[in-house]
């Protein structure tokens, strides 16, 4: 089975494809109608008006409507186009089983449990038939696809057939006067619209399907007599043919495929069977853990097929429509049916070149999946999947094309076979094979599969990676991880590689290195490489092509899934399912015009513009995109777009004439500005005019320092009675006997005298001072006054000078296309990049001459001046008009942005390790975890950890001193190109990498024997342990394997300690040296405590035990000397006198575990308590005490285990 689809709901009751398009609809138990888009795996719409479960469901086959029946007794009649139910048909007085539209008639068939079947006429809304006769549930009831039958199915344990074919002639309108006085009486004395046909009965149970063979006079039935009937029918009588049996349950629905001679039935125990209905026989069986089957489903047009289950449905095949095929020079080779066919490209002649399957043999997935060809010895190996993965080798003369007789091949296993050099073909081997075996290579990765890499090189296939593997010289030439592959095509010279897997196309060179990697939502079928490296492939849906450089785009719409053999220029040669072999014409003007652009084929681009009908948004964007706008620019006539284009490409003269020809305020602003950063002063100051913006112009003349035309804005702001404009414009000039005046106009007399008496005006300040009076405002003593005058100009005059460039390679093409021949030899000498001739041109602006020129209609000037230009009244706008309006107070607004979820709580829910708890700030969820995970209850120790995270976890910004501190969260493994919406984990402060450096130091203090200090280090690192977060499943290990070994230096070094303690106690003294010995330590540690241990035995006269020791450190192969010669030494004494004068709690040759809080041996066999943290052990007294060696779990408490990684959430 090839699952296509599959969804997770309620229990599907009711299913129908829809007759054209990728839906399905599903009606659900909990009353629910759900549509789904089967191709694209969503869901389209729900429809949710029945009360109860909705048990059948149909499509109309050409209106964009569906009826529903279910348990509320009610018929739903519903357009999907309008998302609403159009009517209801009522009549049934119990639930209703099935519905189903007539394929010609505008009728709905009806099955209930009200022991009848009702035809409805859709059209009048009106029900025109009840058919009566059984005398139970009726399970299902159906029209014949052709003929005038109906099929029903009942509990009353038979099948009954209908003869509706009076109805039909009933609802005809009479042609004659005889026919409609015949209906009369029918309708007055009633006539029988329907009859029972045939009552076919041998089910020993409730019949639940039944349905018709699409063209044989055949019936297939289920029951609960858990059997499969099927039934002939003829003209008088219809009789049982067989019965299949193998269902362990109730058979729920069944069918006949409409392409192929099989039966299809699913049931209650929970299983899809197929039968051979020619040999009526078992096929094959899916089935499903939990769900038991409810109903089935077929396509009308396609080989799909659905199933509803008690917890969803599937959409899905009986079997693979690829034909197989492989390409050779000018020649397709490709399976159809049982043979082996040839299509020559050239001639597009067929040749049928021999049968491989006998006729009449039913064959689900036994067709080949894959053809190997080798031209030379014209050898053709087939790989399918029967007995688990065979192959078979045809060798064929060219004189035998087509004789039809079936051919004895050499068989054999494996998963995959395909020729690697002239008479050599790799199989992947399963066991062995009939043929001569040359030699057995050991693949680099666990391979599934293997398709040909070049000669002598196969291309291996995993899980998540492909390997290409030279056989010679066994070493692996190029390795990639990818999705799982399905295909895999090469380019005509074998210098790339397209891989294709269900959803992604990845692109790579031939040693697999990387290059790009497309994602379709939509299945990808097939692929091919055209002449220029273009990648053209097929959805189920489109043809689309994918350049080197990852971009894509679609050619054409598929009515029909294709699989593409050969790209030749503008033609498509592609099989589809039923192995016919086509040639699509495509146009392939867009993405040869991408391709030139991306390898800098100019003279290719310019020669498409003028040449080619090429246009659309798309391309606009992409030249946009790809930093062509002035390419982008030739395409486009409307003046919105050209403008946008123009700006972008820093184009002013386009842009000019577009603004002006769209004359929008909002436009020549934004034209203003990109003249302002260009420098190019005459163009702003056209812009600034024609949107009568009066200050910026007067800062424009400023900056620019023309004086002439800043006196002409003063004189027009007077005209306008605009006083700011007048005093700021005064002030730009420097004018101070006009700003006093100014000040004077608008009785500002304090502020018009202290402007005449700093800036030396005497004459006109003693007149103000008369003016004043007694209010002469006092000037500050002792201070020097610094006057008001405007900054010169950096640069006088007109633009900015620019830079001579040279001639770009579309700049100018297009606008003198008449150069003709000159203009066609400058480009193809071209050399790809740019001209040859280096065109030294001017990039200037408007010419920034005789303003007057351009100011014309809005100058203004007095009447009396004798230029006559500055004319007053032809401005003709109050002052309101002038400026731009301010915004629309509702919309300014300000509206507070709602607060999102604080870091630390989206920690808390992403994550299940405590150390990300603990720096989110929230301890007591840190705490719980690690008293689950690790059975920790002493908390103490982790005090100042967990103050270490949260601190460490966060950054703190002063804003300023009112203000409080602002918390930052600093997140682990941030990049620049992260999401700002996506929140990363924690970054924590300790480090595995720090408690490595932590392990070496404590090894050196143990080393030094400093073991206080080495202690305190050894049990730090058991603290740290908890809190420490690593990435992959290996550090994991490491970090397991880390707490085992400073748990035994923990415990050694206790011993040690505590052995040092005691003064009196001799015998205690040699036990706790002893067990220090048996502490999994470093060998140089080893030996030190086996030195320690033995000198201590040996000053108690303890020889026998002393003995063992020395021998023990002896076979450690000790580097220093002085520790060789003193084992010898005591050997040499105790093998004199081989006794012990004190009886230790030591058997060496018993195996132990040392108790962590006693110190006493816990032997073989003997019963023992753990600790679920650091997995110390202890006597069983000791359950439910504090662990002494890690001091933090509890010995004994049920735990889950250490977390400190999200690869094991995941």
């Amino acid at each position: 089975m090839l699952t296509k689809f599959e969804t997770k709901s309620n229990r599907v009751k009711g299913l129908s494809f829809h007759p054209k398009r990728p839906w399905i609809l599903a009606s659900l138990h909990s009353g629910v109608i759900q549509l789904w888009d089967y191709r694209m795996g969503t869901l389209i719409d729900k429809f949710d008006e029945h009360d109860g479960p909705v048990r059948g469901v149909h499509f109309h086959y050409s209106q964009p409507l569906f009826v529903s029946g279910g348990d509320d007794y009610k018929i739903k009649v519903w357009n999907y186009k309008l998302h609403r139910c159009l009517f209801t048909l009522l009549g049934h007085l119990d639930y209703i089983r099935t519905v189903q539209f007539h394929h010609e008639n505008p009728w709905i068939v009806s099955a209930s449990d009200d022991q009848t079947i009702r035809v409805w006429n859709w059209q009048s809304r009106t029900c025109i038939s009840v058919l009566t006769g059984h005398n139970h549930y009726v399970m299902c009831a159906l029209f014949h696809p052709k003929e005038d039958l109906v099929v029903s199915a009942s509990l009353d344990q038979t099948v009954r057939v209908w003869d509706i074919s009076s109805l039909k002639r009933k609802n005809a309108s009479p042609a004659d006067d005889l026919l409609r006085l015949s209906q009369m009486n029918t309708d007055l004395f009633g006539g029988i619209d329907a009859v029972v046909k045939y009552v076919l009965e041998g089910h020993d149970r409730g019949v639940n399907w039944a349905s018709f063979h699409p063209t044989l006079p055949l019936i297939v039935s289920g029951a609960d007599d858990r059997q499969v009937k099927l039934w002939r029918m003829n003209d008088t009588k219809a009789w049982e043919v067989d019965t299949l049996r193998g269902h362990m349950n109730n058979v729920s629905c069944v069918m006949f495929h409409a392409k192929q001679d099989i039966i299809v039935s699913n049931s209650e125990d929970k299983s899809i069977r197929i039968w051979d209905a020619t040999k009526r026989t078992g096929v094959q069986t899916f089935r499903r853990e939990h769900d038991r089957f409810w109903i089935l489903a077929a396509h009308p047009e396609m080989n799909l097929l659905a199933a509803g289950h008690d917890s969803g449905m599937i959409v899905f095949k009986l079997e693979r429509e690829r034909p197989a095929f492989v390409v050779s020079g000018d020649t397709l080779f490709y399976t159809k049916e049982r043979f082996l066919c040839s299509y020559e490209f050239s001639t597009q002649r067929d040749t049928q070149i021999l049968p491989f399957r006998r006729p009449g043999s039913l064959s689900l997935n036994q067709s080949p999946k894959t053809l190997s060809y080798s031209p030379t010895d014209n050898a053709f190996l087939l790989c399918s999947d029967v007995d688990g993965g065979s192959y078979e080798l045809y060798c064929i003369t060219k004189d035998s094309y087509g004789r039809g007789d079936l051919q004895d091949a050499k068989k054999g296993h494996g998963g995959s076979a395909v020729f690697v050099s002239r008479n050599r073909f790799a199989v992947l081997e399963k066991s062995n094979n009939q043929n001569e075996t040359v030699k057995k290579s050991a693949l680099p990765i666990a391979t599934d599969a293997i398709f040909y890499a070049g000669t002598g090189n196969v291309l291996c296939r995993s899980e998540d990676r492909v390997v290409i593997f030279d056989l010679q010289q066994r070493i692996v030439l190029g390795e990639l991880q990818t999705p799982f592959i399905k295909y895999v095509v090469w380019s005509n010279d074998m210098e790339h590689v397209a891989l294709l897997s269900k959803h992604a196309i990845i692109i790579a060179s031939k040693k697999l290195v990387h290059q790009c990697t497309l994602h379709e939502t939509i299945r990808v079928k097939s692929g091919a490489w055209d002449d220029n490296g273009v990648f053209i492939y097929t959805t189920l849906n489109h043809i689309k092509y994918c350049l080197p450089n990852g971009d894509s785009g679609i050619i054409k719409t598929l009515d029909i899934p294709i699989y593409i053999t050969k790209v030749s220029g503008n033609t498509i040669f592609c099989l589809d399912r039923d192995g016919k072999s086509r040639a699509i014409i495509i146009d392939a003007t867009e993405y040869i015009f991408k391709l030139s652009l991306l390898k800098k084929r100019y003279d290719h681009v310019m020669n498409m513009i003028r040449n080619s009908q090429l246009c659309g948004q798309a391309v606009i964007a992409y030249l946009q995109q790809k930093g062509f706008p002035e390419v982008a620019l030739h395409f486009v006539k409307d003046e919105r777009i050209r403008f946008n284009l123009a700006l972008e490409s820093g184009n002013i003269q386009t842009a000019v004439a577009s603004a002006t020809a769209i004359d929008e305020k909002d436009h020549w602003y934004r034209l203003g500005v990109e003249a302002l950063r260009q420098g190019n002063a005459g163009i702003v100051e056209y812009a600034y005019q024609r949107t009568k913006n009066f200050e910026r112009l007067s800062f424009l003349y400023l900056v620019t320092g023309n004086l002439e035309k800043l006196s002409k804005m003063l004189k027009i702001a007077e005209v306008k009675n605009d006083v700011m404009g007048q005093f700021h414009n005064a002030l730009y000039l420097g004018d101070v006997r006009e700003r006093v005046k100014i000040l004077e106009n608008v009785s500002h007399l304090p502020l018009a005298y202290i402007t005449a008496s700093v800036h030396g005006l005497h004459d006109v300040a003693e007149r103000l001072a008369a003016e004043l009076g007694d209010d002469v405002p006092s000037l500050p003593e002792g201070k020097v006054p610094s006057l008001l005058m405007p900054p010169s100009p950096v640069m006088c005059g007109s633009d900015w000078p620019l830079l001579r460039v040279m001639r770009g390679m579309f700049d100018g093409a297009f606008d003198n296309a008449g150069r003709g021949v000159a203009d066609e030899e400058e480009y193809e000498a071209a050399d790809a990049d740019w001209g040859e001739e280096l065109d030294i041109v001017d990039v200037d602006g408007v010419q920034n001459g005789d303003v007057a020129a351009i100011l014309e209609d809005g100058e203004v000037a007095e009447e009396n001046d004798e230029e006559g230009g500055w004319e007053m009244e032809d401005l003709g706008l109050g002052p309101e008009e002038d400026t731009p309006r301010a915004a629309n107070s509702a919309s300014s607004v300000f509206v507070t942005p709602t607060p999102g979820m604080p870091v630390s709580q989206i920690w808390i829910q992403k994550s299940s390790l405590a150390a990300d708890h603990a720096a989110a700030g929230n301890f007591e969820t840190a705490m719980r975890l690690l008293n689950r995970q690790l059975g920790i209850r002493n908390f103490t120790p982790l005090r100042s950890m967990f103050i270490d995270l949260h601190s460490g976890s966060h950054s703190y910004l002063r804003a300023f001193s009112s203000a409080p501190v602002i918390s930052l969260a600093i997140e682990r493994g941030w990049t620049e190109s992260a999401s700002a919406n996506v929140r990363g984990p924690p970054a924590l402060p300790f480090k595995f990498s720090q408690l490595d450096e932590k392990l070496r130091a404590g090894y050196k203090l143990t080393t030094a024997g400093k073991f206080t200090e080495a202690l305190r280090t050894f049990v730090n690192i058991l603290h740290t342990i908890p809190l420490v977060v690593v990435e992959s499943r290996r550090e994991v290990d490491e970090v397991k394997e880390l707490i085992i070994i400073v748990k035994e230096y923990v415990l050694g070094l206790q011993m040690e300690l505590k052995r040092r303690e005691i003064r009196d106690n001799p015998a205690r003294q040699q036990e706790l040296a002893a067990y220090f010995t048996h502490c999994n330590l470093q060998t140089p540690h080893l030996r030190l405590a086996l030195q320690n241990a033995m000198t201590v035995c040996v000053k108690a006269k303890n020889l026998a035990t002393a003995y063992n020791f020395a021998r023990r450190l002896l076979e450690t192969n000790p580097t220093v000397e002085s520790q060789t010669k003193a084992a010898r030494q005591v050997i040499a004494v105790a093998e004199r006198s081989m006794t012990d004068t004190t009886e230790l709690n030591y058997d060496f040759r018993n195996p132990f575990v040392i108790c962590g809080a006693t110190y006493v041996p816990i032997y073989r066999g003997q019963k023992d308590v753990s600790c679920p943290y650091c997995t110390s052990r202890f006597v069983p007294s000791q359950k439910g005490e504090l662990c002494t060696v890690c001091d933090l779990a509890v010995v004994g408490e049920d735990a889950s285990g250490l977390l400190c990684s999200p690869s094991q959430i995941r």
